[in-house]
């Protein structure tokens, strides 16, 4: 309940907790960089990446390498806070066009 108000509260969640997609959703919702107190299982997990993203472009940071590989999730990511760019993929910090596309 507590990170439906604040996503900042799965920091002092049980293991379990952070470990139910359903709970890390929530938080990420409301502040994006609560993905980095979610189960490892779920920062590869990608729909609630692409929640994160959306709420804090910059919440890639802690995504799973293999989703910050993922072309749709940096540009949900980038649309959002193009500074996410830096941790993006290194081909994808090269892309031009996905900067651009991003725009």
């Amino acid at each position: 309940e507590a990170v439906r108000e604040d996503g900042r509260a799965l920091f002092h969640a049980a293991a379990a907790m952070r470990a139910e997609p359903e709970v890390v959703f929530e938080a990420v919702g409301n502040w994006g960089f609560a993905l980095q107190y979610a189960a490892a299982a779920l920062r590869a997990d990608r729909a609630i990446v692409l929640a994160a993203v959306r709420q804090n472009g910059k919440a890639l940071v802690h995504a799973a390498d293999a989703l910050k590989a993922d072309r749709a999730v940096v540009l949900e990511a980038l649309r959002q806070n193009g500074a996410a760019v830096m941790y993006a993929a290194a081909a994808f910090r090269a892309d031009r066009g996905l900067v651009l596309e991003a725009l």
